[in-house]
């Protein structure tokens, strides 16, 4: 892993952006009750996270660091993060714990806000030793494992061996001191990905479904011969996993978060609709921040959570206990999906009754 690849990265998610990508959250729709609006005033946007209570259900979720260029990043991000009052995640710290003259790379998102909810970043090839130190680095509060086979598959120096990764996982979940979230990095974790997790001792999941930045199409763009176009499609939606997660059985106990093609503040309450304790946003945020500069993402965090309270009033909800309960009219694609895998959606739009 080098500086150079974490540069051509945040390039690349910049050149191919497209917010017009199929995500999903379009196919999930809500009944309007015209008399069923509250005062603004009374939305409480709080949400409770791995033990934490957060006052916000959005977070700018793992983007980059290990160079000089993410580093100034990722110092935006954080005061960002400071300024909002909202969590935050690193990128995957994989390259400063194999050079330590990178670390500050990561730090300075712990600099820049110290007493936000921070999620160190790792994947499953690090060892557990490496997990805690990662998590140290940053003083954090929680541990993301990014799980990202399809990516890894593309990328020309990716990873060929995937076979012990939930054993990894373990690993890493039984000794790091703070609650692992497994992540996805926008291809979807299914049902049976989530129910293997949990038996895994991850305490949550973010489902990080397509639509957002693509890393297929990314690294493809990384080889010499782009052969791997054809699978720019690869995996599901946020909405959709989070309509079969809707489907866990108790026995298994994670809390699921939800990223991947967020675009505004409608699909934050589309995720949390379908059960999501909290919403990550990359793509959005690192597009604001290298376009319009760090005024900018702030004055963007701030809308964003003016319109989740006023969206939530419209809808007549005071709190996500309540939004997590209103009719949901699943169509397009998503729906025809979610019948294929036997999930009742006229029940779904009935759920208020």
């Amino acid at each position: 892993m080098s500086t150079e690849r974490k540069d051509q990265h945040v390039a690349l998610a910049q050149k191919l952006r497209d917010e017009s990508r199929p995500n999903g959250f379009d196919d999930i729709g809500f009944i309007h009750h015209s008399l069923a609006a509250i005062d603004v005033a009374r939305v409480d946007l709080s949400t409770s996270v791995l033990g934490a209570r957060w006052p916000l259900p959005f977070y700018i979720n793992a983007m980059t660091g290990g160079s000089q260029r993410t580093a100034r990043i990722n110092a935006g991000l954080g005061r960002a993060a400071r300024a909002a009052g909202v969590a935050i995640a690193t990128g995957s710290q994989h390259i400063a714990l194999r050079d330590a003259s990178l670390e500050d790379s990561f730090r300075v998102v712990r600099r820049e806000a110290p007493d936000a909810f921070v999620f160190a970043n790792v994947g499953p090839t690090v060892s557990p030793e490496q997990a805690r130190r990662a998590v140290q680095m940053l003083d954090a509060d929680a541990l993301q494992v990014h799980i990202n086979p399809a990516q890894e598959i593309v990328m020309p120096e990716g990873d060929r061996q995937f076979s012990d990764w939930a054993q990894r996982i373990e690993a890493i979940a039984g000794a790091v001191p703070v609650p692992v979230l497994a992540k996805e990095v926008g291809f979807g974790l299914s049902r049976r990905s989530i129910e293997e997790l949990a038996r895994r001792g991850v305490r949550a999941a973010d489902v990080s479904g397509a639509g957002g930045t693509n890393f297929i199409d990314i690294e493809n763009h990384r080889r010499r011969r782009s052969e791997y176009g054809y699978l720019a499609g690869w995996g599901q939606s946020s909405a959709f996993c989070l309509l079969e997660s809707l489907h866990l059985p108790p026995a298994v106990p994670l809390e699921i978060l939800a990223s991947g093609g967020v675009r505004h503040p409608l699909d934050v309450v589309r995720a949390l609709a379908l059960g999501a304790r909290a919403v990550g946003v990359s793509g959005h945020f690192l597009h604001t921040l290298l376009d319009e500069g760090e005024e900018a993402l702030i004055a963007e965090l701030a809308r964003w959570a003016e319109q989740l309270s006023s969206i939530m009033a419209l809808m007549g909800c005071a709190s996500l206990a309540e939004l997590s309960k209103v009719d949901l009219l699943v169509t397009g694609r998503t729906a025809e999906l979610a019948r294929l895998r036997g999930i009742d959606l006229a029940a779904l739009a009935h759920r208020q009754h």
